[in-house]
């Protein structure tokens, strides 16, 4: 029997021809790419061939509508938002705006956080930050939103929160966290690189200080164009360390020694933005700023909950949330010799990841088909059955 929300924004998937020869379930990790990307692409190729240095009267201007694409789909007013490379330079920026002192010094995250966001907080320490982090519950995928608020207390400078946890796609209470730390007068960066594209973002409505995530994964637009979102009234109250050039208020008058900070948004860029990776990710925003995450939402809950049944009914280890609220877009799961088995399923194209201690993940988008559940399944059991093909 058709479902018509399993089966909805199917037409959007005319879009993906690299989708006509695989099973693409790995869309956490790397979305697939839009054919327009290529065209995208080939502008940014016609701009360097065809006006050499001029271009860049053209490339800089993508740079705002790149933020402006981005700012669209997570609530972010205008001016707010900032192009990088990626969330590691973002961190790094960021822990440089910040000072401790003996009587607020404390970084507080999760056990599970993403390590590329470890490392930053972690070489802090080094100039007087004391990192502390939550474990999980007991079930090893989960953290208990009171144990981190707990943890948050008036010696706290800094939370870097997942809003979805990478390696079991759980859902943290961020508007929650958030409030806390603002009690105490702490800031939130809130890391959305598992959530934006598949779960609705509304900054303005959490009230975090930060926000950052990138293009890789559900926004279908490859590595390269990160995000950077600040709060209005924060952009001039902080002087990051970690600056560029174009984080200067006039990068072409060439000023020494000293950095002047641009009083936008563009004082956090850094140096010389990656224009081609913008142009690459253009197509990707478009679309799913055309859709509109909602739709995207409503979808990726009935997929995610087709596939946790295939995982039951096939006796396999959930390593992902059940409930709705908790469930970010994808599905995780375990059994022995999972490692292999994903091997050999991305050799035959049935695209997935393996991480370790939790097994495979996998991610249906709103380009996927429902049959593509069953093909995949169908697929994982012939090879752990040692099926040939």
């Amino acid at each position: 029997m058709a479902d018509p929300v399993a089966d909805s924004l199917l037409e959007y998937r005319t879009k993906f021809s690299a989708l006509e020869d695989c099973v693409h379930f790995i869309s956490h990790s790397l979305g697939c790419v839009p054919d327009q990307a290529k065209e995208d692409l080939g502008q940014f190729f016609e701009l360097w061939r065809t006006k050499s240095i001029t271009a860049w009267s053209e490339w800089l201007p993508e740079v705002d509508r790149a933020a402006e694409r981005i700012g669209k789909i997570i609530g972010a007013p205008a001016g707010t938002v900032v192009m990088n490379q990626n969330v590691s330079t973002i961190m790094a920026v960021l822990a440089s705006c910040f000072e401790y002192t003996p009587e607020r010094n404390k970084i507080v995250y999760e056990s599970l956080m993403f390590p590329t966001v470890s490392y930053v907080w972690q070489a802090e320490e080094r100039r007087g930050a004391k990192c502390v982090l939550v474990p999980p519950n007991a079930d090893g995928i989960t953290i208990d939103t009171q144990a981190i608020c707990d943890a948050i207390d008036e010696h706290t400078l800094v939370v870097p929160l997942q809003h979805v946890v990478f390696s079991s796609a759980y859902i943290q209470d961020a508007k929650k966290i958030i409030a806390k730390a603002q009690s105490v007068g702490a800031h939130v960066i809130l890391d959305c690189y598992q959530s934006i594209g598949t779960l609705p973002v509304d900054v303005i409505d959490l009230g975090v200080s930060f926000a950052c995530g990138g293009s890789v994964k559900y926004l279908c637009g490859g590595a390269g164009a990160a995000w950077l979102y600040v709060k209005k009234e924060l952009i001039e109250q902080f002087a990051p360390r970690v600056t560029g050039w174009f984080g200067n208020e006039a990068p072409f008058a060439f000023t020494m020694p000293e950095q002047s900070y641009a009083d936008t948004v563009w004082r956090y860029m850094g140096g010389t933005p990656a224009v081609a990776a913008l142009y690459q990710a253009r197509a990707g925003l478009q679309i799913v700023g055309e859709i509109g995450v909602r739709k995207i939402r409503d979808k990726s809950l009935v997929m995610t909950q087709k596939i946790i049944d295939r995982v039951d009914e096939l006796g396999m280890k959930l390593n992902s949330p059940r409930p709705d609220a908790q469930r970010g877009g994808s599905v995780v799961f375990d059994f022995v010799g999972s490692a292999d088995v994903c091997r050999e399923l991305n050799r035959r194209r049935f695209f997935c990841d393996h991480r370790p201690g939790v097994g495979i993940r996998i991610a249906p988008h709103f380009y996927t088909k429902s049959e593509e559940i069953e093909l995949f399944f169908g697929e994982l059991k012939k090879i752990r059955h040692g099926g040939g093909r």
